[in-house]
C-alpha cells in the first residue's frame, strides 16, 4: 500500500527534476541561423552577417558561444538589444561579456528596460572602451558595406523615444536595420519607413510557457515580401533562472544583396 510518505517523496523528487530541466534549458548556447535577400531580383555578390543577442540579464558570455558562434560564419558586426544588464549584475560581469562579444566584430547597442539600473555611465564607458557604438536615437554606417544604416532607439521606459532622430538619415542608405529593445515600437518605426530588417527583444518569448500558453509570444523570425522581422526569445532569464518552452536563444542573420544600380541620366 502506498504511503502518504512515499507520494509525497515521488512528488518532491518530480519537483525536482523538472526545476532542474528547467534551469538546465535557461543555460543552453543555441545560436539561431536566419538567412535573407536583400535583392531578390539581383545575383547576391555580397553579404552581410550579424549576429543577434539580446536579453543577456545576469547571464555569463563564454567562450564556447563564440566558438559556436565563429563556427556558423564569419560575422560583420554584433548588435546587442537591450538588457545587456540588471541591478545587481557586476560590473566586471558586464566587461567580461562586452568583451567576448567585440572579439566577433564591432559592436552596437541599444538600451533595454534594465540597463540603468546599474550605473549608466559606465555601461556607456566598458562599450565605448571596447570600440562599440551606443544608438541613442541615432544611426550609423555599418563598417565595410556603406549601402546599409543601423538604426538604434532608446527604450520606451527612458521617455527619450525619438523616431525622428533616429531614422532621419535614412534615405541615404538602400537599406535600413531598426533595432529596438520592446518590439511594440515596430508599428510606431512603419509609420516612418519600411526597414529591410527589425530586431527586438525583451518578451524572453514568455520564459515559461505551458504548451502554447505564455505570459508573452514566442519569439520568432518573419520574413515577409523581402523584409524581415526578428523577436528573439533573449539569451538570459529574468526573475527566475528557469525556462520552458521558450529556449534561450541567439541569432545570425546572413543578408545576401546584389550590385547597387546605377542610374544613368
Amino acid at each position: 500500500m502506498i504511503t502518504i510518505n512515499k507520494l509525497l517523496g515521488t512528488f518532491f523528487s518530480l519537483s525536482v527534476g523538472f526545476i532542474s530541466f528547467m534551469f538546465v534549458s535557461a543555460k543552453k548556447r543555441n545560436v539561431i541561423h536566419h538567412e535573407m535577400n536583400a535583392c531578390p531580383h539581383d545575383a547576391a555578390t555580397d553579404k552581410l552577417s550579424v549576429f543577434f543577442i539580446s536579453d543577456i540579464h545576469r547571464r555569463k558570455i563564454d567562450a564556447k558561444l563564440i566558438k559556436k558562434v565563429q563556427n556558423e560564419r564569419e560575422i560583420d558586426i554584433v548588435i546587442i538589444g537591450g538588457d545587456l544588464a540588471e541591478k545587481g549584475v557586476p560590473l566586471k560581469r558586464i566587461e567580461k561579456n562586452i568583451r567576448y562579444l567585440a572579439t566577433l566584430g564591432p559592436i552596437f547597442f541599444v538600451w533595454g528596460n534594465n540597463d540603468r539600473e546599474v550605473e549608466e555611465d559606465e555601461i556607456r564607458k566598458i562599450i565605448t572602451h571596447n570600440g562599440g557604438k551606443i544608438l541613442d536615437n541615432e544611426s550609423a554606417t555599418i563598417p565595410g558595406h556603406p549601402r546599409f544604416c543601423i538604426c538604434g532607439s532608446d527604450d520606451p521606459s527612458s521617455r527619450k523615444v525619438d523616431f525622428g532622430s533616429t531614422l532621419q538619415y535614412i534615405e541615404d542608405y538602400e537599406f535600413v536595420i531598426v533595432v529596438t529593445h520592446t518590439p511594440s515600437l515596430f508599428r510606431i518605426v512603419e509609420q516612418y519607413c519600411k526597414p529591410l530588417l527589425m530586431l527586438a527583444g525583451h518578451t524572453h518569448g514568455g520564459q515559461i510557457r505551458i504548451g502554447k500558453y505564455g505570459l508573452q509570444d514566442k519569439g520568432e523570425f518573419r520574413l515577409e515580401e523581402g523584409r524581415a522581422k526578428l523577436i528573439s526569445n533573449g539569451y538570459g532569464t529574468s526573475t527566475l533562472p528557469l525556462r520552458l518552452g521558450a529556449a534561450p536563444e541567439s541569432h545570425v542573420i546572413q543578408i545576401n544583396y546584389g550590385e547597387s544600380v546605377v542610374e544613368v541620366s
